[in-house]
């Protein structure tokens, strides 16, 4: 989800199929080592484009797409807030799930989890 900010913050709109160009992808990875190097380079740049941008900026329209057709339309700063990060905490609580699913300890978050009691 990181990696969303700069498009976001850089491009008018993202159209999830375009018409007659091919659909988005999101970048796989087949190795953990791979996937922190790329959150790490997306955390990165995302500070950068956040901390550069301007009020101005944050609060012209964004739009997603799918098909030509517009999804929604909301200013930069909202889809930040809550396509970007909020879904980026979405995540994170599936992944959480998904360890406890499989009697793996959850790390704690936001301070000590129940596991690490």
């Amino acid at each position: 989800m990181p990696g969303w900010t700069v498009p976001t913050i850089k491009q008018d709109s993202l159209d999830l199929a375009p018409p007659g160009g091919p659909r988005f992808q999101p970048t796989k990875t087949s190795i953990r080592q791979e996937t922190l190097e790329l959150f790490d380079k997306n955390i990165a740049t995302a500070r950068s484009a956040i901390a550069s941008a301007t009020d101005e900026e944050l609060m012209k329209p964004w739009s997603l797409l799918m098909g030509g057709q517009v999804i929604f339309t909301m200013p930069r700063i909202g889809v930040l807030r809550s396509m970007v990060m909020n879904h980026n905490v979405h995540h994170r609580a599936q992944l959480g799930v998904y360890l406890r699913l499989n009697n793996v300890p959850v790390p704690g978050t936001y301070g000590p989890s129940a596991d690490e009691a």
